[in-house]
C-alpha cells in the first residue's frame, strides 16, 4: 500500500520509492529508505499535508507525495525486504601505498600555516550548528530552529591555546550534493578553500540519519571531527552510546557537546588541534563497503581515474568515480578539464547501468542503501536505544498547535497578540523616547540664536531621526515574537498548516517561512529562499516576499494608523499585514500560471522538536535587530534627514526680512516652493488619483533608501521632532483624509521595497531583470490597489 493511505497512529515499513530521481533523493537524505520503519502521526488542519516519524523525526509530507512510498505492515514487510547486500562493514586504508587496489589516493597534506587553523562547521539543519558556532566564536549570529536559517556562509576568528582558529558556518544541509544550492555551496566551499579540519555538527539524539551526511565526508577523506550536539537529549532518554567505539569504526573522533550550554567545547577544540597537527589517534581514512555489485562496477572506473594526472586532487579518486557513477552535474562541471572526462563519463554510464540490470536499483538509491547500512551496522555495535519518549512533549504539542479546528485560529490569535502588543505595549517607552527627543529641541531652541544652523539641528536632525527612533520599542517587540516563533519550532509548523493554502498558490509550506521573516526585514527572507530546493518556487517567493510589512514601515503604519484611525490602529496594522499576504498570493498565482508553469521539486520538510527559548538567546537576537536600527539611524536615515532638510530649506526667497518674517517662519511657510517642493509638485499629478499631494508624494520618494524615511521626511516637512506633535500636525495641515490616509498605507506597503532589498533580488535570483520587474510591477500595483483604496474610502469614510 502507499504511505498516504496510512493511517495517523500506524506504523508500517518502506519497501519501495517511486518517483522522480530529485524527490527520491531528498526522502532518502531525509530518512525514507527501505527497511525504515514510519509511522503517520498527525493530518494538518486541511487533511494535507501529513506529518510522518521516522528515524525519531517528525517530518512534513504532501499526501501526493507520500503515495510515492510504498509501505507494508512488518510482518509483510520481513517476506518482502530480502537482503541484497551485505552492509555494515568496511576497509582500512591505513598504509596505503597508492597501489590500483586500494581505489583511493591520499591527499597532499596542504602548506602548513603554522598557528592558523581553517576550520568548517556542516552540518544538518537543526543540529545545534549554529549554537555551535556561536558558543566557539563569540559570534552573535541569530539561531532559529527550523531549516535554513543559516542561510550563507559566516566565519568568526578566536584564540585557543596559542592557536588562532578561523571557522565557517556553512549552510546547514542534509548531505553534500548537487541537489540544492546550500548543497552546492558546501561542496565548493569544500573543494575551493580546502579547510583544515571539519567539524559535523551532528545530533547526538538522532544518529541515524545525521551520520549520513558524516559519511560523505569519509568519502571525501577529509579530516573530520564529530561533535555529537544536544549530548544532554540523548541522556535525558536514557540511551547509551560509546562515542569512542563509533569513532573508532568510523575512522572519526566523535566529542560529546552541548552548545547552549557551551559544555565540551574545550575538548572539540583540543580535537581540532590533534587533527591540525596529525596527533589525534582515532583519525584513519577509511572505505564504505558498498557491496560486491557497486565495488565490481566502480573499481575498474577508479583503476582509470588514478592513472589520470589531471583529476583534482581535493578529493580522492574513489569519491569522484562515485559521482560519476551517480551523474552528479556539480562533479560533471568540475571535471570538464580533464582531458579523459568524456571516455570516464561512457564508463560511468555503463556501469550505472550494470548496477541497475543486476541490482534493480538505480546507483543513488544503491550508494544510499549502503551507506544507511554501514551507519546501522556501526549503530548496532555502539548504541543502545533509550527508554523514554522524547518527542512525546512534541506530539501533545502539535495535537493543539496543528489541529484541524485549532491551528489556524491559534496561528491567526498569536499574530493578533503580535500586533496589539507591537501598537499597545510599545506605546509606553515611545512617549517616553518621544518626550526626551521633544525636550532636546526645544532646549536646542533655546540655546541657539534662529537661523539656517538651528533649524537644522532641531527640525532636520532632531525632527527627522527623533520621528523614527520613537519606533524601536514597536520593532523590538516584533522581533521578540519573531524570535520566539523561529527559536522553538513553531515557525516550521506555521509553514506545516499554511502548506495545503501555499499550495493553492502554487508554492510549497516552506515558502511560507521566508514570507514570515519578511515581517521582520525583506533582505534576509529573499535570502532565506535557498531553503527551497525547487527553483521555479524560489524565484515566486523570492518576488512576493516584499509585499510582506518589513519592520521599517512599521513607524509609517503606526504613525498613521495612531493620527487617523486610533481606536482601531491594532486592526489596521493587522488589516495591511494581511492585505500583504493576500497581494503576494495573487501574484504567486499569477507568475505559476504564466512564467513558472511547473515545479521541480516536492515538499519535503522537517518538523524539529519544539524547544525552550533561551533567555540569553532571545535578547541577543532582540539586542542585534536594535543595534542595526540605531546603525541604520546613525547612517542612512540621519544622511538622508540632513539631504531631505536642504532640500526642503532651500532656496531662501529673496527680501525675507522685508517682509517681517523670521528665518524659522520662512522656511515653514515656504516648503512649497523649495526644492523638494518642486520635486513634489512636479511628481504630484501622477499621485492625485489617490488622493494624494505633494507633501505625501516626497514621502514616497524618500522611502525608496529605506521606508523609514516617511516618517523622518514628514517630520522634517511638518517641523516636528516629537511624534504627538506630529500628528498635531498632520492633522491641522488637511494634507489627509481618512481615505487618503488609508490610500498612503497601502501604498507605502505595495510600493517596491528598499534599495538593498532590491540588490538582494537581483542577486538571489542572479538576473537583474527580475528586479526590475519587481520595482515595476510592484509600484503598479500599489498605483492600482491605492487608488481602489481611496475612490472606495472616500465613499464610505
Amino acid at each position: 500500500m502507499k504511505l498516504s493511505e496510512l493511517k495517523n497512529g500506524e506504523t508500517a515499513v518502506i519497501v519501495r520509492l517511486s518517483g522522480h530521481g530529485g524527490f527520491r533523493k531528498r526522502i532518502m537524505e531525509m530518512g525514507f529508505i527501505r527497511g525504515e520503519k514510519v509511522k503517520s502521526v498527525l493530518d494538518s488542519p486541511m487533511h494535507d499535508p501529513v506529518k510522518y516519524n521516522v528515524m525519531g523525526y517528525d517530518v512534513s509530507l504532501r499526501r501526493n507525495e507520500a503515495s510515492m512510498i510504498e509501505v507494508l505492515p512488518e510482518e509483510e514487510a520481513k517476506k518482502e525486504l530480502t537482503p541484497i547486500n551485505s552492509f555494515g562493514c568496511m576497509s582500512a586504508c591505513e598504509g596505503c601505498t597508492g597501489s590500483l587496489g586500494c581505489n583511493c589516493i591520499h591527499r597532499p597534506s596542504s602548506t602548513r600555516r603554522d598557528k592558523i587553523i581553517e576550520v568548517a562547521l556542516v552540518g544538518n539543519p537543526n543540529s545545534g550548528k549554529t549554537s555551535l558556532f556561536n558558543a566557539l566564536s563569540g559570534s552573535s549570529e541569530h539561531v532559529g530552529n527550523y531549516s535554513g536559517v543559516t542561510v550563507d556562509a559566516k566565519t568568526g576568528t578566536f584564540s585557543y591555546k596559542g592557536y588562532r582558529i578561523n571557522i565557517t558556518d556553512l549552510p546547514g544541509t542534509y548531505s553534500i550534493s548537487a541537489y540544492s544550492p546550500e548543497e552546492r555551496y558546501v561542496r565548493r566551499h569544500l573543494f575551493e578553500k580546502q579547510p583544515d579540519v571539519i567539524i559535523n555538527a551532528v545530533v547526538a539524539s538522532n544518529l541515524e540519519r545525521n551520520l549520513y551526511l558524516t559519511t560523505e565526508l569519509i568519502d571525501m577523506n577529509l579530516r573530520t571531527v564529530v561533535a555529537l550536539n544536544m549530548f544532554d537529549e540523548l541522556e535525558a532518554s536514557g540511551a547509551k552510546l560509546d562515542y569512542e567505539h563509533l569513532g573508532g569504526m568510523m575512522g572519526i573522533p566523535m566529542i560529546p557537546t552541548v552548545a547552549k550550554l557551551a559544555k565540551g567545547l574545550d575538548k572539540l577544540l583540543d580535537t581540532v588541534i590533534e587533527l591540525f597537527e596529525g596527533e589525534n589517534k582515532t583519525i584513519r581514512h577509511i572505505h564504505i563497503n558498498y557491496g560486491n555489485v557497486l565495488e565490481d562496477e566502480l573499481a575498474p572506473l577508479s583503476a582509470k581515474l588514478h592513472v589520470s594526472d589531471d583529476l583534482p586532487q581535493q578529493f580522492p579518486v574513489r569519491y569522484w568515480a562515485l559521482k560519476l557513477m551517480e551523474q552528479d552535474k556539480e562533479a560533471l562541471h568540475l571535471l570538464d578539464r580533464c582531458k579523459d572526462v568524456e571516455s570516464w563519463k561512457k564508463l560511468a554510464l555503463k556501469a550505472s547501468k550494470s548496477v541497475h540490470n543486476r541490482l534493480g536499483l538505480d546507483v543513488e538509491t544503491a550508494i544510499s542503501d549502503a551507506k544507511y547500512g554501514f551507519i546501522n551496522g556501526a549503530l548496532q555495535e555502539t548504541f543502545k536505544v533509550g527508554s523514554k519518549d522524547t518527542l512525546q512533549k512534541t506530539r501533545r504539542i502539535d495535537r493543539l498547535v496543528a489541529n484541524k479546528w485549532l491551528g489556524f485560529p491559534l496561528f491567526l490569535s498569536l499574530m493578533w497578540l503580535m500586533f496589539t502588543a507591537v501598537f499597545n505595549l510599545g506605546a509606553y517607552p515611545q512617549d517616553w523616547i518621544d518626550a526626551a527627543f521633544g525636550m532636546l529641541g526645544d532646549f536646542v531652541t533655546s540655546i541657539m540664536p534662529e537661523g539656517a544652523l538651528q533649524n537644522l539641528i532641531v527640525n532636520g536632525i532632531i525632527g527627522g531621526v527623533g520621528s523614527v527612533a520613537v519606533f524601536l520599542p514597536q520593532i523590538l517587540i516584533l522581533y521578540l515574537f519573531i524570535s520566539l516563533m523561529e527559536d522553538s519550532g513553531y515557525m516550521a509548523r506555521a509553514a506545516f498548516i499554511m502548506d495545503r493554502i501555499m499550495h493553492k498558490m502554487g508554492l510549497h509550506g516552506k515558502s511560507f517561512i521566508p514570507m514570515l521573516m519578511g515581517f521582520g526585514c525583506n533582505v534576509p527572507a529573499i535570502m532565506a529562499t535557498r531553503t527551497i530546493e525547487s527553483r521555479s518556487s524560489r524565484i515566486i517567493t523570492i518576488l512576493i516576499t516584499p509585499f510582506m510589512s518589513c519592520s521599517a514601515r512599521l513607524p509609517v503604519f503606526i504613525l498613521f494608523a495612531a493620527t487617523f484611525f486610533p481606536e482601531y490602529a491594532p486592526t489596521v496594522l493587522i488589516s495591511l499585514y494581511i492585505l500583504g499576504v493576500l497581494v503576494a498570493a495573487f501574484t504567486a498565482r499569477i507568475l505559476r500560471k504564466t512564467k513558472f508553469k511547473t515545479d521541480e521539486t516536492p515538499f519535503v520538510m522537517e518538523l524539529p522538536p519544539y524547544r525552550m527559548p533561551t533567555l540569553k538567546a532571545t535578547l541577543r537576537h532582540m539586542w542585534e535587530k536594535c543595534e542595526q536600527y540605531l546603525r541604520k539611524i546613525g547612517t542612512i536615515i540621519l544622511a538622508s534627514t540632513i539631504i531631505i532638510w536642504f532640500l526642503s530649506y532651500y532656496p531662501r526667497p529673496e527680501m525675507a526680512e522685508s517682509v517681517g518674517q523670521t528665518t524659522t517662519e520662512l522656511c515653514d511657510n515656504d516648503y512649497e516652493n523649495s526644492y523638494i517642493g518642486i520635486i513634489g509638485k512636479a511628481l504630484s499629478p501622477v499621485m492625485e488619483p489617490l488622493g494624494l499631494n505633494w507633501r505625501a508624494t516626497i514621502g514616497i520618494i524618500t522611502s525608496i533608501p529605506a521606508k523609514e524615511l516617511v516618517v523622518s521626511t514628514m517630520g522634517v516637512l511638518y517641523s516636528s521632532e516629537s511624534e504627538e506633535g506630529l500628528q498635531e500636525a498632520i492633522i491641522a495641515s488637511g494634507d489627509f483624509t481618512p481615505a487618503s490616509a488609508t490610500s498612503f498605507l497601502v501604498f507605502i506597503l505595495l510600493f517596491f521595497p528598499c534599495i538593498a532589498t532590491v540588490a538582494a533580488i537581483a542577486d538571489e535570483t542572479g538576473n537583474r531583470k527580475w528586479a526590475l520587474f519587481a520595482v515595476l510591477y510592484n509600484t503598479a500595483v500599489a498605483w492600482i490597489a491605492g487608488y481602489f483604496v481611496y475612490t472606495i474610502g472616500s465613499l464610505i469614510l
